[in-house]
């Protein structure tokens, strides 16, 4: 309970900075023509979805963990467990910021809500993905890939296109953001949400190519990386 409750308190004050900051830049309704509060929880909710599915899956049990000694556990098993961890979690977290805006505020009218719920998925997808990529480089040294994991979790905060549309942006611009996987996912999950908006330069195939890389090489790096394991370096975890 008191994940979930930390979990939904960080997504609740994410959406209100953005809706403080968004109303002292002047900006006050939606570049899409709906829901200026939906706009906002559809862009905070694929970030926060995929940066927790980063975060979790790249902190889970490694191959010098103590935990490993027990058979049959091995990494996999820990990967899953803290991918589906974060997915639960996050689930909650935004049907519950969902449930609670529609019955005080506004009625939340989606568009497609199967292909929302998809993209949704997607977003955690991608996260799990490159997570395992990071934890496969931790044993190996791990102040160095806390260092990139805290970038790339920093360069997602403009990145990802939660404050923007992309069909709304120049094509100087675009180039600065459709290498993101989840600037994609963002674009999309928008398009499901909003009847009046059609993305066009953003796709799904993009992210999903990304993610099933970035698992191939996560799987790669994680065997390579347990064949060599040394119990010694758990102390420097």
């Amino acid at each position: 309970m008191l994940g979930l409750i930390g979990s939904m308190a960080q997504t609740v004050v994410f959406v209100m900075a953005f809706y403080f900051m968004f109303q002292l830049m002047g900006v006050r309704t939606s570049p899409i023509k709906g829901n200026y509060m939906l706009y906002i929880i559809s862009g905070i909710a694929m970030f926060m979805t995929h940066n927790k599915a980063v975060q979790t899956v790249s902190k889970a049990e490694g191959p010098t963990s103590d935990m490993m000694q027990h058979a049959p556990m091995n990494t996999m098993i820990a990967v899953c467990s803290a991918a589906l961890q974060s997915l639960y979690q996050q689930t909650i977290t935004v049907g519950t910021i969902l449930l609670i805006y529609h019955l005080a505020f506004n009625p939340v009218d989606i568009f497609n809500p199967i292909g929302l719920a998809g993209v949704f998925l997607l977003c955690w997808f991608t996260g799990v993905a490159i997570g395992m990529v990071f934890l496969a480089l931790t044993p190996w040294h791990p102040p160095l890939v806390n260092i990139l994991l805290m970038v790339y979790r920093r360069v997602n905060m403009l990145a990802s296109g939660k404050m923007f549309v992309a069909n709304a942006l120049p094509s100087f611009m675009l180039a600065m953001f459709d290498w993101n996987p989840l600037f994609h996912c963002v674009d999309q999950a928008r398009g499901m949400m909003f009847i009046n908006y059609s993305p066009m330069h953003s796709n799904l195939s993009y992210p999903l190519k990304v993610a099933l890389v970035a698992v191939v090489l996560g799987l790669m790096g994680e065997f390579f990386t347990r064949k060599r394991a040394s119990i010694s370096w758990g102390s420097t975890r």
